[in-house]
Formats: C-alpha cells, sequence, structure tokens
C-alpha cells in the first residue's frame, strides 16, 4: 500500500499550488456539505464533519465557503444540491484494480465521464463486485513527520486500535478499523501530535507493481478520472518503488 499512499500524498501537495486547487477546493467544499447533510451540522456530534472540516481548512479552504457548505448541508441556508455516492469499479493499463468513488447530482453524467476516461486511457469497467472484493474499508490518518518520531506516533495510537503505522517519506500513515478512526485521531490530539487528514478509505489487499511505464499510464489515467467534477476518490491497488516514483517524477 506504501508505493500508492505515497505517490498520492506527493501528489495532493502539488495539487495545492498547481492549477487543480480550484477542483480540489470544490471537492473538500462537497465533502463537508454531504457529512453535514448526513450526520447533522454540529462537528462536535458528528465526527465526519469535523474531520472534512478539518481538511478542508488545513488546504486552506476559506472558512465563509466551509461555513455556508455546513449551512447547505444541514439546512440552514438554500441551494444544496442533492448528491449521491456512486461507485464504479474498473481496471485499468496493466491490469492495476480502481475504485472510483463519485459524489453527484447526475448519474448518468457521472457514468458517462467515468467511462470515456477510462476507454480513451486503457482502461474498462468491470461487473460489480469484481474489484471491490480486493479493497477493505478502513481509517486512514496522515501524520506529518515535522518534529515527529514513528515511535511517538506508534505510542499515541497503540491503545486507540492502530493496526499499522506506514512511513511515507515525509508523513507517516497510521491505518486502522474504520470504527476506531475517531479513537485514533483522538489519541493523536490528546498527544499534541499534529495531523493531515483523518477519513475512511479503501485499502487494496492485493497490489500490482509496476515499472515506470505502467506507472505513467496509470498516473494519467487518474488524473482524467479525478478531474471530473463527479470524481470524488480514485483507490487503486498499484504499487511503486521509491525509483519508479523519482523516474516518473
Amino acid at each position: 500500500m506504501s508505493g500508492h499512499s505515497k505517490w498520492a500524498t506527493t501528489k495532493h501537495k502539488k495539487a495545492v499550488i498547481d492549477a487543480k486547487r480550484g477542483k480540489m477546493f470544490a471537492k473538500l467544499i462537497k465533502n463537508v456539505e454531504v457529512a453535514a447533510r448526513t450526520g447533522g451540522g454540529d462537528p462536535a456530534g458528528n465526527p465526519t464533519l469535523y474531520d472534512a472540516i478539518q481538511k478542508a481548512k488545513k488546504n486552506s479552504v476559506p472558512n465563509d465557503n466551509i461555513d455556508r457548505a455546513v449551512k447547505r448541508g444541514s439546512g440552514l441556508e438554500a441551494g444544496g444540491a442533492d448528491y449521491q455516492t456512486i461507485m464504479y469499479e474498473g481496471y485499468g493499463p496493466n491490469g492495476v484494480a480502481l475504485l472510483i468513488e463519485c459524489l453527484t447530482d447526475n448519474r448518468n453524467r457521472a457514468a458517462t465521464e467515468v467511462r470515456t476516461a477510462l476507454t480513451r486511457n486503457g482502461g474498462s469497467f468491470a461487473d460489480a463486485g469484481s474489484v471491490s472484493y480486493m479493497f477493505s474499508r478502513k481509517g486512514v490518518v496522515i501524520v506529518p513527520k515535522a518534529g515527529t518520531t514513528e515511535d511517538d506516533v506508534m505510542l499515541a495510537v497503540l491503545d486507540a486500535g492502530a493496526e499499522e503505522v506506514n512511513d511515507l517519506d515525509e508523513a507517516f500513515e497510521v491505518v486502522s478499523e474504520p470504527t476506531d478512526l475517531l479513537a485514533v485521531r483522538t489519541a493523536l490530539q490528546d498527544a499534541g501530535i499534529e495531523y493531515e487528514s483523518a477519513e475512511s478509505s479503501l485499502v487494496p489487499s492485493v497490489t500490482v507493481p509496476l515499472d515506470e511505464e505502467g506507472a505513467r499510464k496509470i498516473f494519467k489515467l487518474i488524473d482524467v478520472l479525478e478531474d471530473s467534477d463527479d470524481v470524488q476518490n480514485v483507490y487503486a491497488n498499484f504499487d511503486v518503488s521509491d525509483e519508479v516514483m523519482a523516474a516518473v517524477g
């Protein structure tokens, strides 16, 4: 998993400073709105909303935008869309398994955009269930390394239900059962350890190692998929070595 996680955190950092920043803001705001609609507009009683707000803030989304999204989601302000979560399954080049999570108010548009992205970039749709069994839902917390050691993180989260702590070069990844995510995040806060994001994620049980050419193809496909406003997250089971990552840049 670490190859995929490392790539995701590196790409995310780049997105903050390049042209995709506006798109990233829109997706983070959508997360906040949906979390408020699902579990209510009080972050204290809605951990998913709390985490969505924290992630938006840490990515410099203006507070006004966040507040308005909470109000739209909780019905205090008009204009909220009726977003539905749809999960598409597919394969990319080299047989990489893909789960494409959409948050959309138009199912037909979402399906068309996902299908077009896949077919134009060496991928294909897969039958329901043929890919999802390779992934399991986990709680994932990303902790920046600045001033924190792996032992610090491990000590803080061990009793909270963390299953593993992975080194991603510039950050640590703490993996737990989704039901333990709140406890793990709280344990880090209690220990005074800063975290970058805490969210439910899909983690693959088997991975496909890729060479440089394979990595370029799958990165391009995921970029095209994520360019769709309807696509919220793309989960994939590729693994790339540090050498391949450096070569691809």
